[in-house]
C-alpha cells in the first residue's frame, strides 16, 4: 500500500465500518450514496451525515443529493456542504429523464463548493464537467469503470484518457468508482487515476497487496482441509 500513489475510499454507508476504517487507517477517505444508505438501513440522513463528520473530521467524505431537480438539488447541496469542511457534494451528471446537470455543477463550483460528479461513463461528460468546474476548487469526476467493464467494454482506454482530461484543471481529480476486485486499485494506480472507491470486501483485501503468491497454493490446499474436516463428509 506504501508504494501506490492512488487514494483508496471506503464506499458505504456502516457508521460503525466508517469509523474503524478511519481509525485503523485502511483507507484515505469515504464515499456514500443513496443505494448504500438504504442498504445500511440509514433513516435520518442529515443525523447520519453530522455523526459521519464527527466521526472523520478530517478524511474527505461525499454526501449525495437526493432530489431530480436542479433547484431542489441546490437547496439540498447547500445544506450537505455545511456539515464540514471535508464534505464533498456528489452530484449526478444527468437526472432520471436524462437532462444534463451541468448547469448546476457549473454554479455551485463557481460559488466553491466541492463537489464529486457522479455516474459518469463517458468520456464527453468527463470534458463536460471539467470544462464547467472552476479552477482550483477541489472536484472529484467519478467515472463508473467497474459497470463499463459488466458490459464487455474495457474501460482502461477511457480511463487513460480521463486522467488526461482531469488533469488539465487545477483542483479536479478522477475517481475510479464501481471497484470490482483488488487488481482495479492496482490499474487505477499505474494510469495515474487519483482515487478509487471500493466496497467493504475489496477494503478488507488491501493487505493482500505486494503477498508472495508462491505461499497461495499451500494456504488454499489448507483451506480446503479446514473445510473438508468441518464438514463431516468422506469419500471412502
Amino acid at each position: 500500500m506504501k508504494d501506490l500513489n492512488v487514494e483508496v475510499f471506503a464506499d458505504g454507508a456502516d457508521i460503525e465500518q466508517m469509523k474503524s476504517a478511519y481509525n485503523n487507517k485502511e483507507v484515505d477517505g469515504f464515499t456514500t450514496n443513496p443505494s448504500l444508505m438504504a442498504k445500511a438501513g440509514i433513516k435520518d440522513y442529515k443525523q447520519f451525515a453530522e455523526d459521519a463528520v464527527k466521526a472523520i473530521p478530517d478524511a474527505s467524505i461525499s454526501f449525495e443529493v437526493f432530489a431530480d431537480d436542479m433547484d431542489t438539488m441546490r437547496k439540498e447541496a447547500e445544506i450537505l456542504m455545511n456539515y464540514g469542511k471535508n464534505v464533498f457534494v456528489k452530484i449526478p451528471v444527468v437526472n432520471t429523464k436524462g437532462e444534463s446537470l451541468i448547469p448546476l455543477i457549473k454554479e455551485l463550483s463557481a460559488e466553491n463548493v466541492q463537489l464529486n460528479v457522479t455516474a459518469v461513463y463517458t468520456i464527453e461528460q468527463v470534458k463536460e464537467i471539467v470544462d464547467a468546474v472552476k479552477e482550483g476548487v477541489p472536484t472529484y469526476v467519478s467515472v463508473f469503470a467497474g459497470r463499463i467493464a459488466d458490459t464487455g467494454v474495457d474501460p482502461m482506454p477511457l480511463m487513460r484518457e480521463a486522467v488526461d482530461v482531469c488533469h488539465s484543471k487545477e483542483g479536479v481529480k478522477l475517481l475510479w468508482a464501481s471497484c470490482r476486485e483488488l487488481y482495479n486499485v492496482i490499474q487505477a494506480d499505474e494510469i495515474g487515476c487519483d482515487i478509487i472507491t471500493c466496497p467493504g470486501d475489496v477494503v478488507k483485501k488491501l493487505p493482500n497487496i505486494g503477498r508472495d503468491i508462491n505461499e497461495l497454493s499451500v494456504n488454499t490446499v489448507k483451506g480446503f482441509a479446514k473445510d473438508i474436516q468441518s464438514s463431516g463428509l468422506a469419500i471412502l
